[in-house]
């Protein structure tokens, strides 16, 4: 199965570490991957967007995801503002950290193509104690599309952060993960 996916949000809200927690489990699970971010200006709170291509076998595009399969909304104040369903292939969808529900979240965003919601902001907040989305929006996405499975995710999580937050912080993040993995509609 190949799978191209497009990541939008600002900087500093974890975008890129999503894309790279996606791209190691990928590989982990034997799958392979080019994961990259794209950058305009280079300041906190900027738009930015982060390309993920997974594939059972070698992936030789090496350009931006034009047409992604999946493509996923960190922040919800870019619906609206952004075109996050351009390029959207037939039989894609959308899955956005959103407080509405699917059917609000197709019209805010205008399309007809299949969303997702979860309201990552709020399980963030209620689980690590700020809006760190990105370990949320993971679990939402394995949900939907099960890229890897819910294990694998896990151990990546754990592996990632070991030695940069405390297992404190850890846990918290792995809670934010299977709460969005269980609550995304």
């Amino acid at each position: 199965m190949d799978t191209e996916i497009c990541w939008h949000g600002r900087g500093g809200q974890g975008v890129v570490t999503a894309n790279e927690i996606l791209a190691e489990s990928a590989i982990y699970s034997g799958k392979y991957v080019k994961a990259f971010p794209e950058f305009g200006p280079e300041r906190m709170g900027a738009p930015i967007r982060a390309f993920s291509r997974i594939s059972d076998g070698p992936v030789r595009v090496h350009t931006q995801v034009y047409e992604p399969d999946i493509v996923i909304v960190i922040d919800p104040t870019l619906i609206g503002k952004v075109d996050v369903a351009k390029g959207l292939k037939k039989g894609g969808f959308i899955l956005a950290n959103y407080e509405g529900t699917p059917a609000e979240l197709q019209k805010a965003i205008g399309t007809t193509a299949e969303c997702h919601s979860v309201n990552a902001s709020k399980i963030a907040l209620e689980e690590i104690g700020k809006p760190l989305v990105n370990t949320a929006m993971l679990g939402a996405l394995i949900k939907i599309r099960p890229i890897i499975t819910y294990s694998e995710m896990e151990d990546n999580i754990t592996d990632k952060f070991t030695g940069k937050l405390s297992d404190k912080l850890i846990v918290k993040n792995l809670s934010a993960l299977k709460r969005a993995y269980e609550e995304v509609e």
